[in-house]
């Protein structure tokens, strides 16, 4: 696809993830708009933060002013759907979201991203929208076929156990699901073009949020924590994917999938969350006494991917290794410390 000036929303623009996928739409030339819900935000740490990066991000291709939609998509569809009568291709990552304990504790916040989602589709397909990639999770799968430290998560393992309600990861798994069938059945039964990939464990530049992991880690270990906590026994394993990739595919997916058929993207191979928070305190040269604290949660035991059908479809497989991603994103949380310092040495 020749994404010169194709016309793009991307809902969630303003995060971690939607912020890298709108660097790289602005790099292949297209004129996005961003759709978020900032304004619940307005004058926060948060929200100075965010729009720092994204006016540091669209100045860097030319463009002065962020295309900034300030909506509520759980409420305001009607809204939603005039903005995108604009738009060729609608990105889809607007979602309730934290970390571990957000997905295990506030599963009544995760039902919201049922009319989210739904409201999101319906009103692309009236607006007359071309296509909708949707941005789903690793949490779709069940509880029970991550035990197996040497078992790789293949695309149709949804549902597939007979575990009930355990068929998920909680209701934030479930609502993922969802979305996916929407793109499904929207393609089967009104011809809308759509794409669904699968994230795991997404890491790198633009992570504010230190209610995931990685994000978390880095931050206490610039902090010079000791005793130096990690979440859990730190045994639980995942494979962690760098943005950047994640960004790739999820293009790719959108270029080449329109029947919503939903993709893997991430790492076949997975590390213990106490070798990376070692391989985090080598790169930042702190030498603290790490310290589990097994009273938070830690999901899932063992959560990597199978890649086949996104080698196949999408001619996609993950780049940056661990410890390279972790430098990068490292060396990118130093960065806006240095810059918040001087802001603070110049208020001052």
């Amino acid at each position: 696809m020749n994404w010169a000036r194709k016309k793009v929303i991307v809902t969630g623009g303003a995060g971690f993830i939607g912020s890298n996928l709108v660097d790289a739409l602005l790099e292949r030339g297209a004129e996005v708009t961003i759709v978020d819900m900032l304004q619940l935000a307005r004058g926060s740490l948060s929200w100075n933060r965010k729009l720092t990066r994204l006016e540091g991000i669209f100045r860097k291709h030319g463009v002065n002013e962020i295309p900034l939609e300030i909506c509520d998509l759980e409420t305001e569809k009607h809204k939603f759907q005039i903005i995108a009568t604009k738009a060729d291709t609608v990105f889809h990552l607007s979602a309730l979201f934290g970390g571990r304990e957000f997905v295990d504790t506030r599963q009544v916040d995760c039902s919201k991203m049922l009319s989210v989602d739904h409201n999101v589709i319906d009103a692309c397909y009236h607006a007359g929208v071309e296509r909708v990639h949707y941005a789903s999770s690793a949490c779709v799968y069940p509880d029970s076929l991550q035990t197996d430290p040497s078992y790789l998560l293949k695309e149709d393992d949804i549902l597939s156990t007979g575990d009930g309600w355990k068929s998920s990861d909680n209701l934030y798994g479930f609502a993922k699901l969802m979305g996916e069938l929407q793109c499904v059945v929207f393609h089967k039964e009104k011809g809308l073009k759509t794409s669904a990939c699968r994230y795991l464990t997404v890491y790198g530049p633009g992570e504010f949020d230190t209610s995931h992991a990685i994000s978390a880690l880095i931050e206490r270990a610039l902090d010079r924590a000791d005793p130096y906590v990690v979440w859990g026994s730190g045994n639980q394993e995942r494979g962690f994917t760098y943005v950047t990739d994640i960004v790739k595919g999820s293009i790719a997916a959108c270029e080449k999938i329109e029947d919503g058929t939903a993709v893997n993207l991430g790492w076949d191979r997975r590390y213990k969350i106490r070798d990376v928070a070692t391989m985090i305190l080598e790169i930042c040269g702190h030498k603290p006494t790490m310290q589990f604290d097994e009273s938070k949660p830690e999901g899932p035991f063992s959560r990597a991917l199978d890649v086949a059908r996104a080698k196949k479809l999408l001619d996609w497989t993950p780049i940056v290794d661990l410890r390279e991603g972790l430098t990068r994103t490292i060396e990118w949380h130093s960065e806006q410390r240095e810059e918040r310092l001087v802001k603070k040495i110049s208020a001052d």
